[in-house]
């Protein structure tokens, strides 16, 4: 088979859960629309995220993004409460406060989102085959559960497990490729956080998940891959970049991949 464009992860509002789209368009920033659109801040200006706040790993939410609304279910609560994301936002921030007993505010970027990294703010890209094989490092894990904590806005299949360490090089180049007609530079691979060491619904940490995944990632990376950007092994899918003349253009369930030598 050859490399595809196989999901397409979009989160709205940072930390919170994702939602699945048919296609997707690229904002001139590099970013993907609606990606990380929002995030939570407390009153310092700090991020509200799971890095820090485990507890945010028990709210669920829906989004309908042509409606431009979300559906939030808190703990214990008995029904979802749906908000408009423009036009009831403080209402939504009265919600957020209440459950984390402190002052939250929902802030917007429309430009370019709120990315980890914002060097690379394109879409974060991993392979199926890489989720399928992580999953197998954790027993009790499923591949969706390994999914929903690496949190990678575009999955490629139709290749093996790491294929995507092929889109990084040695440090400071990059590695150009294409999925569509959409440009892409891959840049490093992602050094994960503490989030992945918990379980995406209830925030419950995995024994020793970081010491385990990393000793895995190790002893399974391919002996073709650029060894000088892992300073440690806590690191899986691809960060990018998009040049401008990708702005406007459309990713899309299907699209095929191309790496230029």
């Amino acid at each position: 088979m050859m490399p595809y464009l196989a999901k397409i992860l979009l989160y709205p509002v940072k930390s919170l859960d994702g939602v699945e789209v048919e296609k997707v368009g690229v904002l001139a920033s590099g970013a993907l629309q609606h990606d990380r659109e929002f995030a939570i801040f407390d009153e310092r200006g700090k991020f509200v995220n799971g890095k820090r706040h485990a507890k945010i790993h028990l709210l669920r939410v829906q989004f309908a993004l042509f409606n431009r609304t979300i559906s939030l279910q808190i703990p214990g609560g008995n029904s979802q409460q749906v908000f408009h994301l423009d036009e009831e936002r403080q209402a939504l921030e009265a919600t957020l406060s209440n459950y984390f007993e402190f002052a939250v505010t929902l802030r917007q970027n429309s430009l370019m989102g709120f990315p980890d990294d914002t060097h690379s703010p394109g879409p974060t890209v991993i392979s199926t085959a890489t989720l399928t094989e992580v999953a197998s490092w954790f027993p009790g894990l499923s591949v969706d559960e390994i999914r929903r904590r690496m949190r990678a806005n575009i999955e490629i299949d139709g290749v093996p497990a790491f294929w995507e360490d092929r889109l990084f090089s040695e440090q400071g180049d990059l590695v150009s490729f294409r999925v569509g007609d959409v440009d892409f530079f891959g840049a490093n691979p992602c050094q994960r956080c503490i989030v992945p060491t918990r379980d995406s619904y209830s925030g419950e940490a995995y024994p020793s998940f970081q010491k385990i995944f990393a000793t895995q990632r190790q002893a399974t990376l391919p002996n073709w891959v650029a060894s000088s950007p892992f300073n440690h092994f806590y690191r899986l899918s691809v960060n990018t970049q998009l040049p401008i003349s990708s702005a406007g253009k459309i990713l899309q369930i299907g699209d095929g991949v191309d790496i230029f030598p």
